[in-house]
C-alpha cells in the first residue's frame, strides 16, 4: 500500500509577486552588506536558558571584536533585566565610538518612552520600531483593518519623534519593520512603509537614512520568490536612494541563507542575523555562513572569522547551544573526509600545494577553501573509518609520522586499515592507524627473525678494477630454528639476500625498492620499502626502519618475508 502525505487543500503555494523583467538573476554580490547582529535580542530570546547580564556583556564584546558596527542589544522596555543591561553597556563604556546600539520597541507610547530612558548617554543608537502587518496578524492578533494597522505604525513614529528631545547627545537613526513582511501583501507593505517615511520627514538625511527592515518573520516562499519581493519593494518604494533596505531572514524552510543572498542580489543593503543561525523555531539567518560564503567567492565580508574555533567555543559556552558537526565552516567535521576517493584527492591536492604562496589560487579537491584561513588545522581533514580508502590512511601516516609509502604499496595498506575499522566499528585514530602499520611490517619476527648481523667491507687494491664487496654474516631463525649464514654481495642488502638462500626461507627476487629519511640531524633514521616476488609468483611488501640505511633495507626484506595477508 502506497503511503502519501496529501495536503488536501490545507496548504497552498505562496502567491508570487507580479514582477516582470527582474534584474536580480544577473546581479553579483561584490561587497559586504551592513551587518547587524541580533544575537542579544532574537538569539537570546530563543535560548532555553537566556544569558545573564554578565554573559551578555561578554557576548557583546565578542561581537565588537568580530567587527559588527550595529548590534541590537535588546528590548529595554520589556523588563528591568533588559533595561539594566543597556545601562551597563553605556555606563561601563563597552561601546566603541563607531558602534551603534540598536534597541527594539513595539509601536506603543509607554514602551517608546521607557526605551528612550535607557538610551541616556549613548553616543549612537538605532531606534527599531515595529508592528505586524500580515493578513493573519491583522485578523487574529489585532482584529484591525489595513488602515488601522497603518495608523499604528504612523502613531508610533510620531511618538518616537516627540521623544527625540529625551535623547540629547545621542545620534539616533530610525529603523522600521513591517513585521511578517514575508506574508504581507507587497503593495500594502510598501504603503505602510511610505506612510512611515513621510511621518519621519525631515528627521532623515544623508547621514541618517531610514532603515526599512523587511523581516521574513516566517519563511514561506522559495528563495527566488523572496528575491522578487525584495526587488519589487526596492523598485516601487519612493526615494529609494534615501533609504537603507534591510533583511531579517528566518529559516522555517531551511533556506534562510539562500533567501538572504538572493535578497542582496535583489537590492538589499543590510542584513540582520545571528551567529551560527541561532533564533526562534528553526533559527535566524546564519551570519557566519553568509559571510564565509562571500569570502570563498573573493569578497571581503568585513567580519573577522579568522579564529573560528575560538568563536565557536565562546558562543557555545555563553549560549549553551551546540554547533552541529556538519554546520558549514564551523562544524567539527566540515573539513573531514571519510570516503576513500575523497581522501585520495585531498591528499594529492594538499601535496601539490605544498610550498606555494599563501595567496595562490585555492583548488584542492573537496575543500572549498583553506581551513587555515579560519584558524582550523589540517590534522582533522582526513579521518578513517570503514568507508575510507588507501589515500586517507596514507595521508595520516605521511602527515603525522612522515612515512611516505610507495604508491604500489597503498592498496595493501588500505585494505588492512579498512579491515581494522570494520572490526572496531568506529573511526580509527592516527595512533591506531600507525599501530596497524607497525605491527604488520615493522615489528614482525616470524617466521624470520634476525638474531645477530655483522658485515665487513672488502675493498679492492687501489686503482685496480676489482669491485668493493661486503661480507655479510648473520644468525637468523626460521620457524624457530637457528641458522648461521654468510655471503658476499655488492652491498649489505645483496649479501643478506644471498645468504638467506642457505635457509628454508622461500626463494625470491626484489622487484621494487624505495627509501627515504625521516627527521633531522642526530635524530635522522631511514625508512626502506621493498616488494619481493617469490618463486610461486606471489608478491608482498615489506618495510624496514633503522638509523643505518643498509640495515633498513635488510629489515624491509625480513618484513616482506613475514607479511601475512
Amino acid at each position: 500500500m502506497k503511503v502519501s502525505m496529501n495536503p488536501n487543500g490545507k496548504y497552498r503555494p505562496f502567491e508570487a509577486v507580479p514582477i516582470k523583467n527582474r534584474k536580480w538573476p544577473d546581479n553579483v554580490i561584490t561587497k559586504a552588506p551592513i551587518w547587524c547582529s541580533v544575537d542579544l535580542r532574537d538569539g537570546n530570546q530563543a535560548l532555553i536558558n537566556p544569558m545573564s547580564v554578565e554573559q551578555k556583556l561578554e557576548f557583546f564584546d565578542l561581537l565588537v571584536k568580530i567587527g559588527f558596527k550595529e548590534i541590537e542589544v535588546g528590548f529595554p522596555s520589556a523588563s528591568d533585566t533588559e533595561f539594566n543591561f543597556m545601562r551597563r553597556l553605556i555606563e561601563e563604556n563597552h561601546v566603541p565610538e563607531d558602534v551603534s546600539l540598536q534597541v527594539l520597541c513595539q509601536a506603543r507610547e509607554h514602551l517608546i518612552k521607557r526605551t528612550f530612558e535607557s538610551l541616556k548617554g549613548c553616543k549612537k543608537a538605532i531606534f527599531h520600531l515595529y508592528n505586524s502587518t500580515s493578513p493573519a496578524q491583522r485578523k487574529y492578533t489585532f482584529n484591525k483593518s489595513k488602515e488601522e494597522i497603518k495608523q499604528i505604525a504612523v502613531d508610533g513614529i510620531r511618538c518616537v519623534k516627540s521623544c527625540l528631545s529625551m535623547s540629547e547627545g545621542t545620534d539616533i537613526r530610525l529603523e522600521y519593520s513591517p513585521e511578517s513582511f514575508s506574508t504581507t501583501e507587497i503593495d500594502y507593505a510598501i504603503e505602510v512603509c511610505e506612510a512611515v517615511v513621510k511621518e519621519w520627514g525631515d528627521a532623515a538625511d544623508e547621514n541618517h537614512k531610514i532603515i526599512l527592515n523587511l523581516p521574513t518573520t516566517v519563511e514561506c516562499a522559495l528563495p527566488n520568490q523572496f528575491a522578487d519581493q525584495i526587488e519589487y519593494f526596492c523598485t516601487h518604494i519612493s526615494n529609494r536612494d534615501k533609504l537603507i533596505i534591510s533583511l531579517h531572514n528566518h529559516n522555517d524552510r531551511g533556506e534562510g541563507v539562500a533567501q538572504c543572498e538572493l535578497g542582496l542580489l535583489a537590492g538589499a543593503d543590510r542584513v540582520e542575523g545571528c551567529l551560527f543561525g541561532n533564533g526562534e523555531r528553526t533559527g535566524n539567518l546564519d551570519i557566519v555562513t553568509v559571510g564565509m560564503n562571500m569570502y570563498t567567492q573573493g569578497v571581503d565580508p568585513e567580519l573577522d572569522f579568522r579564529d573560528m574555533p575560538g568563536l565557536a567555543e565562546v558562543y557555545t559556552r555563553l549560549t549553551g547551544m551546540e554547533i552541529h558537526p556538519r554546520t558549514p565552516y564551523s562544524g567539527e567535521l566540515v573539513f573531514t573526509a571519510f570516503s576513500g576517493s575523497h581522501q585520495d584527492a585531498i591528499r594529492k591536492g594538499m601535496a601539490a600545494r605544498a610550498g606555494k604562496a599563501d595567496n595562490e589560487y585555492w583548488d584542492v579537491p573537496y575543500l572549498t577553501f583553506d581551513p587555515h584561513d579560519i584558524g582550523r588545522q589540517y590534522e582533522g581533514i582526513i579521518r578513517i573509518n570503514s568507508q575510507s580508502g588507501k589515500g586517507g590512511a596514507a595521508y595520516i601516516l605521511e602527515h603525522d609520522y612522515c612515512i611516505q609509502m610507495p604508491k604500489g604499496m597503498l592498496p595493501a595498506f588500505g585494505a588492512l586499515i579498512k579491515n581494522a575499522a570494520d572490526k572496531a566499528q568506529r573511526e580509527l585514530q592516527p595512533a591506531e592507524i600507525y599501530k596497524v602499520f607497525e605491527e604488520t611490517w615493522i615489528t614482525t619476527k616470524s617466521p624470520l627473525n634476525v638474531l645477530e648481523i655483522t658485515e665487513r667491507h672488502i675493498e679492492g687494491e687501489r686503482n685496480s678494477d676489482s669491485e668493493d664487496m661486503v661480507a655479510g654474516m648473520a644468525t637468523v631463525e626460521w620457524d624457530g630454528k637457528k641458522f648461521a649464514i654468510a655471503a658476499n654481495g655488492n652491498g649489505p642488502l645483496d649479501a643478506f639476500v644471498t645468504a638467506l638462500k642457505q635457509t628454508p626461507a622461500p626463494k625470491f627476487t626484489i622487484t621494487s625498492f624505495h627509501e627515504h629519511s625521516v627527521g633531522e640531524g642526530s635524530n635522522t633514521y631511514a625508512m626502506a620499502y621493498v616488494l619481493i616476488t617469490k618463486e610461486d609468483g606471489s608478491a608482498s611488501w615489506g618495510v624496514g626502519k633503522s638509523s643505518n640505511v643498509g640495515r633498513a633495507g635488510i629489515a624491509a626484506v625480513v618484513s616482506a618475508l613475514n607479511y601475512k595477508e
